[in-house]
């Protein structure tokens, strides 16, 4: 990495636990950073999917009474926001060139250099997990993990490949519209939680719809063509040797490449999770059914909870939690990578987890 870029502070009395955001301005432009926690802790770096930012899209995970004496309690909380992404973003200027997915990548080492860390997790969502995974695979001496939610790992298909096209056009031209909200929600939530039985819409949903409301259409057109034309990771992913925990939901439209990507990098390495009756955003979606196995999976990094703290996943309190099916290596969760006694787990085989 190069020498630190300037950056901008900017408190935000507004965000919860103190947060505070840094505009960084990096050799490609600049980019929002929220940080939440003691700078002194170790890093956990975030990046969120097309169109969502920190607040949209790990609110769910991150500020629940369980996760917080897991993940606050260890980690100061590093957000990145996709460029314009960031609450009350201006419109990108048309003049400012359109960035790739190895300039973003570039980027995010930028946020590291400027914030003096030397070694950190990664969490990453649908887009931004590809992003976080082509960062580690650049970068492999700065990452120590990385947790990804639905990601994916493949160059896009001529099918998806068209239909992103197609949404760019409506961003264009109508901006966030109705049915380019549409097209999002079904892109991160199931078909359980969008057409409740009751009629009703769910409370998440009309929190999403909102937010997407607030989103400048061409900033999101900006990201969406950076992953339209990102390339396959495959022959990296057989040399990334940081662990890795990936979930997926059982009904994302990213499944079947969730699962490729865990096979491809080794079950010595990476876990799967596959949250049952869950689309992509599992973070918001079903962030209960997160909590145990990342609590597993930061064991093996000397990571524990919050001291007498009583996690409800972990104790079955949570009745709205559906179950996880895991696909666990014994050698990922064995005494020498966790620091725990475990029985011997067969390989591959799936496990019924009740949380």
């Amino acid at each position: 990495m190069g020498e630190s870029s300037d950056s901008v502070s900017v408190d935000i009395d507004t965000l919860p636990f103190g947060g505070k955001e840094h505009v960084v301005k990096t050799s490609k432009g600049s980019i929002s950073v929220y940080v939440y926690g003691d700078q002194e802790k170790p890093a956990l770096i975030t990046y969120p999917d097309v169109a969502l930012n920190s607040m949209t899209c790990f609110q769910g995970l991150l500020f629940s009474p369980d996760s917080a004496s897991l993940l606050l309690h260890n980690f100061c909380i590093y957000h990145i926001d996709a460029p314009g992404h960031e609450l009350g973003a201006d419109v990108i200027s048309s003049d400012v060139p359109l960035l790739s997915v190895d300039d973003l990548a570039v980027q995010v080492a930028e946020v590291l250099d400027f914030f003096g860390l030397k070694q950190v997790l990664c969490l990453g969502v649908m887009a931004g997990a590809y992003i976080l995974t082509l960062f580690a695979m650049k970068y492999q001496e700065l990452v120590l993990g990385l947790i990804l939610v639905s990601p994916i790992c493949k160059a896009p298909s001529w099918t998806e490949w068209f239909y992103n096209k197609v949404l760019m056009n409506l961003l264009y031209f109508y901006g966030m519209c109705g049915i380019l909200k549409e097209c999002l929600l079904q892109r991160y939530f199931s078909k359980e939680i969008r057409c409740s039985v009751q009629g009703t819409e769910a409370d998440i949903i009309e929190a999403c719809r909102r937010v997407l409301d607030e989103r400048q259409g061409l900033n999101v057109m900006r990201f969406l063509q950076a992953i339209n034309e990102r390339y396959d990771l495959t022959e990296g992913l057989e040399n990334l040797q940081c662990r890795t925990l990936i979930f997926v939901g059982e009904s994302s439209q990213f499944r079947d490449e969730s699962i490729y990507m865990s096979t491809k990098m080794g079950k010595k390495t990476c876990a799967l999770v596959e949250v049952e009756a869950c689309g992509s955003l599992v973070t918001e979606e079903h962030p209960y059914a997160m909590i145990i196995p990342i609590e597993f999976f930061l064991m093996g990094f000397g990571y524990h909870r919050q001291p007498y703290f009583a996690s409800s996943s972990s104790t079955g309190t949570n009745p709205t939690s559906p179950s996880s099916r895991c696909c666990i290596a014994p050698e990922l969760l064995s005494p020498e990578s966790l620091g725990i006694k475990l029985k011997p787990i067969k390989t591959r085989v799936d496990i019924d987890v009740k949380v």
